[in-house]
């Protein structure tokens, strides 16, 4: 079925509809928006190379420890990073799922 859309331009292809919904546009869009912020983008890359604990996080980036933590609860929430209690340290790494593997690759080209 053929769509009538409001101008037609001969010899471009005819898009019936959008690859996705709302509901996944909203997704991507907040994944991107998280990593909008130069700061989780850092947390993001650094967990990318290594685990990481809260500590050694605030101090490579030269933050507080409060600061760093609010930054991964956000990136928690994006379901872009997980975390591991090792003693009485809670350890960080990115997630295994698709999203967080595609951000991690389009860093790992983007700063060979």
């Amino acid at each position: 079925m053929s769509v009538k859309k409001p101008h037609h331009h001969p010899n471009s292809p005819c898009l019936e509809s959008l690859p996705f919904d709302a509901e996944v546009a909203d997704h991507l869009a907040g994944i991107f928006k998280q990593v909008g912020d130069p700061t989780r983008l850092k947390i993001f890359w650094l967990l990318c190379q290594q685990e990481e604990c809260v500590t050694n996080i605030a101090y490579l980036l030269d933050m507080s420890s409060p600061a760093i933590s609010h930054h991964l609860k956000s990136l928690k929430l994006a379901d872009l990073v997980e975390s591991e209690r090792k003693g009485k340290e809670m350890f960080y790494r990115p997630k295994s799922n698709k999203p967080a593997r595609l951000l991690e690759k389009i860093l790992s080209q983007t700063f060979e």
